[in-house]
């Protein structure tokens, strides 16, 4: 028979092709989920962000360490004297 070369691809084959489309569409998932925003990750929700002070914010980042002390003084010292002195 002309034109036809091998006897076609075996059971290998198959499988090999199978696991490639597996994993190709499950990077494809696995990008999607990683580059798209989520509101579960990231720590605080929309909701939480808009109901704390920025007072209460700028403590939470020198507890977890974004900020050091004299960042917070300078930054606490501003919002105080921003607000008339309250708190």
């Amino acid at each position: 028979m002309m034109g036809w070369y091998g006897g076609g691809m075996g059971a290998g084959g198959w499988v090999l092709m199978g696991l490639f489309w597996i994993a190709l569409i499950a990077l494809i998932i696995w990008l999607v989920v990683r580059l798209l925003p989520s509101t579960s990750r990231g720590g605080s929700t929309p909701t939480q962000g808009a109901q704390d002070s920025p007072l209460e914010i700028l403590d939470r980042r020198l507890a977890r360490g974004e900020i050091d002390l004299e960042t917070y003084q300078v930054h606490r010292a501003a919002l105080i004297a921003a607000r008339g002195g309250a708190r």
